[in-house]
């Protein structure tokens, strides 16, 4: 969750970086002329991701010779680019939250232009690569099919959910916390929290420094993503019904298998002319064992995990709903 205290800004711009060292420095500049004459105040936070190379010098360079508007927080080592994002949301002072990847593939002057969509209405504002520049066989077509899956089974109706360069009102991150590889579904938590999304097509450059930290590898991180987002979403407050209902459904598979077992045993000859089968002669009574087993064990983990999700909340003082408004009269009248 972000933090409030420090001195607030407008906005701040959020950049983890990895073994960047070419590409700080211009990405630096190029911030401070897209917001020179914006007339907002903003701050730029880099998280340095543990990189191995001159980074952290240069940083640090950065920072000493403009020290009103450029902070640093330097992880100890690389936890990774969700680690390092939710590193600078909880440090950062704006009012507007605006993450951007460092390798200058993001475009600054999009910034004003993401800041100004909010004002239309929205509390978030996701970026769009529509013209992308990456290679299309290991980054655009798979990602192209994974943002599809994700629109359609999170029912948050945007192009590109890997797009790092966002705008997000502070307010609809409270209480967001990020895990493992979940940055990019980020506006999904804040859709759920009730917030207002929306996109818009930022421009994409193509990468002139360094070398990209990622390959079509991570597709599988994000199918598995997508199954844990999926069920947070319908059942991480009720997980009973989750493991339950496959318990009950394994179950019952089991006396089904039971029925047919008996039925070969002693209903087969008479039926059909063939003489009856023994228990050992099909598959039968393993399946019936397993599909029982399967179920007890489905219906117990159930429990468990209803108790656990229910100390998670009340150890916590958490809620199970979320406040927007609270309209009422005056006491006695």
């Amino acid at each position: 969750m972000p933090q409030t205290s420090g001195k607030r800004t407008d906005l701040s711009i959020i950049i983890p970086v990895f073994n960047e060292e070419e590409n700080v420095a211009p990405l630096h500049a190029e911030i401070h002329a897209a917001l020179r004459d914006s007339g907002y105040s903003y701050e730029i936070l880099f998280v340095d991701d543990g990189s191995r190379d001159s980074t952290r010098k240069v940083l640090r360079e950065l920072q000493a010779a403009d020290p009103a508007h450029t902070r640093l927080i330097l992880l100890r080592r690389n936890c990774g680019q969700t680690a390092a994002l939710s590193a600078g949301l909880d440090h950062s002072h704006g009012d507007v939250l605006i993450p951007m990847d460092g390798d200058r593939q993001n475009d600054p002057v999009d910034i004003p232009r993401l800041r100004a969509r909010l004002d239309e209405g929205f509390d978030v504002v996701s970026g769009w690569r529509k013209n992308r520049q990456d290679k299309y066989l290991n980054r655009r077509l798979p990602s192209k099919a994974a943002n599809r899956i994700i629109a359609r089974l999170s029912g948050v109706g945007i192009h590109d959910f890997g797009c790092t360069m966002k705008a997000y009102r502070r307010e609809v991150l409270e209480g967001v916390r990020l895990y493992g590889e979940m940055h990019r579904f980020v506006p999904i938590f804040a859709s759920w929290q009730g917030g207002r999304v929306t996109e818009l097509v930022v421009n994409h450059r193509p990468r002139t420094a360094g070398v990209t930290k990622y390959g079509i590898g991570r597709t599988w991180n994000v199918i598995l993503d997508l199954i844990l987002i999926r069920f947070q979403q319908r059942y991480s407050q009720r997980p009973i019904h989750f493991f339950g209902r496959l318990g009950l459904y394994a179950i019952l598979m089991s006396l089904a298998m039971f029925a047919l077992m008996l039925y070969y045993k002693f209903l087969h000859k008479p039926l059909t002319g063939y003489g009856p089968k023994s228990f050992i002669e099909t598959p039968l009574p393993l399946l019936t064992v397993m599909f029982f087993l399967t179920g007890v064990q489905s219906v117990m983990l159930g429990l468990v995990a209803e108790m656990v999700m229910r100390t998670y909340y009340e150890s916590q003082d958490k809620k199970t709903y979320v406040i927007g408004e609270v309209v009422q009269g005056i006491p006695g009248e």
